[in-house]
């Protein structure tokens, strides 16, 4: 590290030049990189997914996108038998099937089937799939382009509302919320006044500084990638808000310790070369636990998961490339100059130090208050449910609202917002509706003869489920309509947006064990390398499983359970969480809150090999880091509250996963069981033996016989 930190002080203008250059083209392609990310959902070797993509090619609609649903109440003493009523009807699908060319739709007036109206005759709906263009944005397209065909339609006097999973995630009204430039933006200032209150001078704009130039060198970077892979365009919200936070937290350790450095008397240019010496060994560290996490996405079996890891893993190792290096020339340069006035900053903090000598005198205490409040959370986690949001959570007001509860209050239910699509030889179709008409859970089959369901010596049959197809329930619906499908001569493949999601969390999930053991593994041995201890190490990714567990806990509580997304955003609980977002959060927590771990050990690692004593370290360490940690903590708290500012309710969970998991593990674990576990391990916390450190190619740390009067005292 001294070596690299002198060639780029003596490089300044090669470095600078550089990063400028980077960011400038990165900031220039932005547009460009954005639009090569792909769009793409697929899960190979999965029926779902064979049968999705099929019906996609052969009929250009996607089935893994939930159909729009209208719905239409007609007034009392009118039912869908009454004179003229199917005639109005057939012109309403006519109108949408006029305004999207290509698209399928089924409904009680081109079939006739009863399982398309309600038991009083008086609701009736249709299933609209139309072709959708790839994205967040297609399904907002479409729903716009169906709103625009059925603007100012009646039948008997009544409106025609337009529902459906898509509809109602948008809120019904086809609208967003902030874009990505925004959420960035909101994240920004709240970093911005973080730093001010940390640094109360101008070194405050330095952190954002190599932010606004890791994060446009990220995006230039994961556009390489695309020329020879595919990156899904979730990367590009990483980028964006995780980078901000990451890029930020990595400055802001080394800044304060070069501040610590250089206010004690050391010449300038060697205060960098000392902060780079620990605090940027601390980043380095840091940077590849979370790359690491993220890189673990590889094992699983999910192309578009895949792509995350990889292209996501850029965005910490950008950050610390840009802290090692542009980092140390801004200091070594202009460093005095923007920490004017020089306010705090720089002895440990009193409070700190304080909160760690209570810690350590009552760490048996500590230690038990910590391990409540993670236990209650993750046995929270324990019982949560993967699939899909509920369609009463997805919307309170609007248009797709009022749709969903005309089908609720109907008696037919949330079925039909999400059928199952089956795709079989045409000659068989007939066979095959009769045989699911008669299976548990099946509200209707249906298979039109229109040319838009049967092409190519094939025939798509709908299959609408009496109750909500994401749930358990769903699932048992999906399997004994899966063993009819199955038993059909010459096959059939059973597709659908609820089959791709229990194919999807059987594929991810199967290789989620594998996912954190890989991760447990490469991280211990990083940190037992690091700090020249195994136990510290195993504490660490203990712990870190845990705080992700307790993060998992209050989703589950805030928005499965419904404790809190009620009185904050007026949703009501979610019944499940969404399959891909545990994954997520698992991925960049585990590596994001190893910073912390990381910061504050490499310091007390530090302040040990100076006194000998653990309980000094504690103190020490705890004192110079925990308003590092803190004031860290916050700007990728408020980082992840802009991403849960936007309208979709899966962004919102993920966004307050993250902020609760980053929050937890910087007071609960990181500033409560963290010193006071170290201070009850004592000695045994520096425990390197001969063996291990021969293999992991470090010094070996004996456990000294001599405690500290400190340590002694405390025992």
């Amino acid at each position: 590290m001294t070596a690299l930190t002198r060639w780029v002080l003596s490089h300044k203008l090669i470095v600078v030049g550089f990063w400028l250059i980077m960011t400038v083209v990165g900031f220039a392609s932005a547009s460009s990189a954005t639009n090569a990310l792909s769009q793409k959902f697929e899960l190979p070797g999965k029926e779902s997914f064979k049968a999705n993509q099929t019906i996609l090619r052969t009929y250009g609609t996607d089935p893994a996108n939930p159909p729009f649903v209208s719905v239409i109440t007609l007034p009392a003493g009118t039912t869908v038998s009454s004179p003229g009523i199917k005639a109005q009807l057939t012109r309403a699908f006519d109108r949408v099937a006029a305004h999207l060319p290509g698209s399928r739709s089924v409904s009680y007036a081109s079939t006739g089937n009863q399982a398309f109206v309600s038991h009083d005759g008086r609701t009736t709906f249709g299933l609209i799939y139309p072709v959708e263009a790839l994205g967040f944005n297609g399904p907002t397209l479409a729903q716009n382009q169906i709103k625009a065909a059925l603007s100012g339609v009646t039948v008997a006097g009544q409106p025609i509302h337009l529902t459906g999973y898509d509809a109602l995630a948008s809120g019904g009204g086809g609208g967003s919320g902030p874009s990505v430039l925004v959420e960035a933006l909101l994240g920004g200032l709240g970093a911005l006044l973080i730093l001010i209150l940390v640094f109360r001078s101008f070194m405050a704009i330095v952190p954002l500084l190599m932010a606004i130039v890791a994060i446009p060198t990220t995006l230039l970077l994961v556009w390489g990638l695309t020329a020879v892979t595919d990156i899904s365009f979730i990367v590009q919200f990483l980028v964006s808000l995780i980078g901000l936070g990451v890029a930020i937290d990595y400055s802001l350790l080394v800044v304060l310790r070069w501040r610590e450095e250089h206010t004690a008397g050391v010449p300038n240019e060697a205060a960098v070369i000392k902060a780079m010496q620990t605090a940027g060994k601390s980043v380095i560290f840091s940077g590849t636990t979370v790359a690491i996490g993220l890189l673990a996405l590889l094992v699983l079996p999910v192309p578009f998961l895949r792509s995350v890891g990889y292209g996501g893993a850029l965005i910490p190792l950008v950050s610390v490339a840009v802290a090692v290096t542009l980092l140390p020339v801004i200091l070594a340069g202009v460093g005095p100059k923007l920490d004017w006035p020089r306010v705090g900053g720089v002895q440990a903090g009193r409070w700190w130090t304080s909160w760690a000598q209570l810690v350590v005198r009552r760490r048996w205490f500590a230690a038990l208050v910590g391990v409540v409040i993670l236990g209650a959370l993750v046995s929270s986690a324990a019982t949560i449910v993967l699939g899909a949001t509920n369609a009463d959570a997805l919307a309170k007001t609007g248009d797709a609202h009022s749709g969903l509860v005309a089908l609720e209050r109907s008696g037919i239910g949330v079925g039909p917002l999400s059928p199952f699509e089956i795709l079989v030889a045409d000659t068989g179709s007939a066979n095959l509706v009769g045989k699911l008409s008669h299976v548990s859970g099946v509200q209707g089959v249906v298979a039109p003869n229109s040319p838009s369901w049967r092409r190519a010596g094939t025939a798509i049959v709908d299959v609408l489920p009496t109750v909500d197809s994401n749930t358990p329930a769903g699932h048992d619906v999906v399997n004994r309509v899966r063993q009819v499908a199955h038993a059909q001569l010459g096959g059939a493949l059973v597709g659908g947006q609820a089959p791709g999601n229990f194919d999807f969390i059987d594929a991810v999930y199967g290789n989620f064990p594998l996912m954190i053991a890989l991760i447990a593994l490469i991280t211990f041995l990083l940190l037992a390398r690091a700090f020249r201890s195994l136990l510290l190490p195993l504490k660490a990714v203990v712990l870190n499983v845990l705080s992700v567990g307790a993060a998992f806990g209050v989703m589950v509580l805030m928005w499965q359970n419904g404790y809190g997304s009620q009185a904050i955003w007026g949703i009501k609980s979610t019944g499940a969480i969404t399959s891909w977002v545990p994954i997520m959060v698992f991925a960049f927590l585990f590596g994001l809150s190893m910073d912390y771990e990381v910061f504050i050990l490499a310091r007390m690692r530090e302040e040990y090999d100076t006194t000998g004593s653990t309980n000094s370290a504690v103190i020490g360490g705890i004192g110079r880091t925990g308003r590092l940690v803190t004031s860290g903590a916050l700007i990728l708290f408020f980082a992840f509250i802009a991403l849960a500012s936007g309208p979709e309710t899966d962004i919102k969970v993920i966004g307050t996963g993250l902020a609760a998991g980053i929050l937890l593990d910087a007071t609960v674990v990181r500033m409560l069981l963290v010193p006071a576990l170290v201070s009850l391990f004592g000695r045994w916390n520096w425990w390197m033996p001969h063996l291990p450190a021969r293999l992991l190619r470090v010094e070996p740390s004996m456990v000294r016989v001599q405690a500290s009067a400190l340590d002694a005292a405390a025992e």
